[in-house]
């Protein structure tokens, strides 16, 4: 291996590191917790190494909130594909996703505080959206596609995820209780698919 590309390499693992630490410092203290000081002393790299790799703690939340997108894409897709039988029933599909959704939500709250709360310079629904979070949509929109009847599939799949976005606020914050969360769910499918 090449001098530079070792050096890529620890660049690309030093790069990770600091995201993974400031993600597990944010889901054990909350996102204050989060600065440049701690995760110089958790990742054991000057505060200069740090700011080799992001600009500040905004950088790091929006890197942090990418690799959120990644994986609510992939729960959401193994749900859509673990539930996905021949002749199977659409709606079931739909349940399962926003299950997954609402769990990534409640087991990963400073992660999904990230992708959703704070405010962070990732565009959504433009050009230059990034893939990540496009596929994480994406998942919605394929889920949605058989029961979107004479809606159009994103628009639909902005509805679904606005609804569920609400209820996995509001049960975080305590606003409403966790418990029905299935019945929360089946009505909101309910109502979805038979006006779709």
């Amino acid at each position: 291996m090449s001098i530079a590309a070792r050096r890529a390499r620890e660049r690309a693992q030093r790069h990770q590191l600091i995201i993974t630490a400031a993600r597990e410092l944010a889901e054990s203290e909350g996102w204050d917790a989060v600065t440049t000081r701690r995760l110089s002393e958790r990742v054991e790299y000057s505060q200069p190494v740090l700011y080799s790799h992001f600009k500040g703690k905004d950088a790091i939340v929006r890197a942090v909130a990418i690799e959120g997108f990644a994986e609510l894409a992939s729960k959401l897709r193994a749900a859509r594909e673990a539930s996905q039988e021949p002749d199977g029933d659409p709606k079931a599909v739909l349940r399962q996703v926003a299950m997954a959704y609402l769990d990534f939500a409640r087991t990963h709250s400073a992660l999904y505080e990230a992708m959703f709360v704070m405010p962070i310079a990732v565009p959504f629904a433009t050009e230059e959206t990034p893939e990540e979070l496009r596929e994480a949509f994406g998942e919605f929109v394929r889920a949605l596609e058989p029961v979107a009847g004479k809606y159009h599939p994103g628009t639909f799949a902005e509805v679904v995820w606005a609804a569920l976005h609400g209820l996995a606020t509001l049960t975080h914050d305590r606003r409403i209780p966790a418990e029905h969360q299935q019945d929360r769910i089946d009505l909101l499918m309910d109502h979805l698919t038979r006006t779709g």
